[in-house]
């Protein structure tokens, strides 16, 4: 779990551990009951765990909902598309769901140094999931529009579906990495991203190639949907790097600033 490998970070077993070394241990000698200090850091400690719990459910869910859109993508399905539109919801709930406890430990617990970061790097990392979660419905939201015909024809869909395989990977991994701390991972997903990037500088000069035919609209859902994948794996990064620096304490090289106001999310 996130809470017990990131933002639980052992602080109170190291105290601990110094309060053992230090306390007398002998038959005779009767254990004081814990002080104020004692009993609000594990309490922070217990609430950071279920931060952390959160996020890991929200990156599942967004891992899933990327899936299940480029399904939606590939095979013309509408009712997957209608699931992962439904499944936004969720997702947002969460999102606020740990926005609230960030908020309540920032003022109850007034957190500092390594702790204020860790609570702070949470708050970052649901906000840039929950974008990722409305990219995917975007995607999902494409598919069903263009119901029952495909949204785009060959060769153009297959490059669309080539980027969506790479996000429904950089999800995936996004999960794997918030709930594991293997920091191989994070190479990977930038990695992931620099392949996503290159998909879609290709996507343009294939929407452009007038051998392909495409009408207005075509070239809007191919634009749209080449921004919306090119994005998810930009977040991803963005969320790879914020664990990466929570782990290590050094961030990743980035070659984007994935937290950029954008209106496309």
């Amino acid at each position: 779990m996130l809470g017990d490998n990131i933002l639980g970070g052992g602080l109170g077993g190291i105290g601990e551990q110094r309060r053992r070394a230090t306390s007398p241990t002998g038959p005779n000698h009767r254990s004081s009951p814990p002080n104020r200090s004692s009993l609000m850091r594990a309490i922070f400690n217990q609430e950071l765990k279920q931060l952390g719990s959160d996020l890991e459910s929200m990156a599942n869910q967004v891992a899933t909902a990327i899936e299940r859109a480029a399904e939606s993508l590939r095979q013309g399905d509408i009712v997957i598309a209608e699931q992962v539109i439904d499944a936004d919801e969720r997702i947002n709930d969460l999102q606020r769901d740990i926005d609230d406890l960030c908020v309540m430990l920032l003022a109850r617990q007034q957190p500092v140094a390594g702790d204020l970061r860790n609570v702070l790097s949470a708050l970052r990392m649901a906000q840039t999931l929950e974008r990722q979660g409305d990219l995917a419905r975007h995607v999902a939201a494409i598919a069903r529009g263009r119901y029952p015909e495909p949204p785009l024809p060959e060769p153009v869909l297959g490059l669309i579906l080539e980027m969506a395989d790479l996000a429904v990977r950089a999800g995936k991994d996004v999960a794997r990495l918030i709930s594991t701390r293997d920091l191989e991972l994070a190479s990977v997903i930038q990695t992931n991203d620099a392949e996503l990037d290159a998909l879609h500088r290709r996507s343009f000069q294939m929407i452009l190639d007038p051998a392909h035919d495409l009408s207005r609209q075509q070239v809007i859902d191919a634009v749209l949907m080449g921004r919306f994948l090119e994005r998810f794996g930009d977040h991803s990064t963005s969320v790879a790097s914020r664990v990466a620096y929570l782990v290590s304490g050094a961030s990743m090289p980035e070659t984007h600033d994935a937290e950029d106001a954008d209106a496309l999310h």
